[in-house]
């Protein structure tokens, strides 16, 4: 086999993958511009648990920034757009590798692609839902009678989707906890006997990527410990990989069909 036979194979995966990458940006393209035309509900929904907060307090939501009122709508529906693809985008990214996987690896991933995007979106929910409200009536009853609060309509956004982000990912514990196992990088003992470590590791993470009070890095901790708790009991009822004598990859098989 020539270099230039060797070639071929990859020169057509590289553009299987430009399409299925062309493909997940186009249907990203066209929900952004179908969300943006209701941005400012977006955005409406997006601060109501602050809204209503400031509305007992005679605060007011601001925007500092002369371009804020546009382009903070703009992101929030471009960054909406993308997590509502989501499926769609790791569909793309799955079928573009599934024929490298072994039959047992298939089987496998479909179940933790689809219980992935169900998590991080219950991680998002759970964030808008329980989160937002404790930790804004938190700050907001915090400081002293006699101050207004005015937050900025671009620091609105950011923390919320910093906390949508975290939860979503935190809420990936338990994908990655069996991954870990099914891997062979580590058991469910060795895991068990770590417990110590791992809880406090949650409170650290906690720390590092929420606001800088001891409620959200509680709010925060406490789920990701629970989580992984949930990914060792799901851990118990798989086994390492290994690859079954005989078995081959999709793309294997068709290579030994056109030899």
């Amino acid at each position: 086999m020539t270099d230039h036979d060797d070639a071929v194979p990859l020169i057509e995966h590289l553009k299987e993958l430009r399409g299925r990458l062309i493909r997940a940006v186009l249907l990203i393209l066209v929900v952004f511009g179908g969300l943006y035309a209701f941005s400012n509900e977006l955005y409406t929904f997006l601060s109501a648990p602050l809204r209503i907060l400031l509305e007992d307090r005679a605060g007011m939501i601001i925007a500092t920034g002369v371009a804020s009122p546009f382009l903070v709508p703009l992101k929030l529906a471009f960054v909406a757009a993308v997590m509502v693809t989501m499926p769609f985008t790791l569909y793309q990214i799955w079928a573009f590798v599934a024929p490298a996987l072994y039959l047992h690896e298939r089987r496998l991933m479909i179940p933790l692609f689809v219980s992935s995007v169900i998590l991080f979106y219950l991680g998002v929910a759970f964030t808008y839902y329980v989160v937002m409200p404790l930790v804004f009536a938190f700050f907001t009853s915090v400081g002293p009678v006699d101050v207004n609060i005015t937050p900025d309509i671009t620091a609105i956004l950011d923390f919320s989707l910093k906390m949508f982000f975290a939860f979503g990912l935190a809420f990936e514990i338990p994908i990655a906890t069996v991954l870990l196992v099914i891997s062979g990088i580590t058991t469910v003992e060795k895991l068990s006997k770590k417990r110590p470590y791992i809880f406090l590791g949650c409170f650290v993470v906690g720390m590092l990527i929420t606001p800088p009070d001891i409620l959200s890095q509680t709010i925060l901790a406490v789920p990701m410990w629970m989580l992984f708790e949930v990914g060792l009991f799901m851990a118990r009822f798989v086994k390492p990989n290994v690859k079954a004598e005989g078995e081959s990859t999709t793309e294997e098989t068709e290579s030994e069909s056109k030899a």
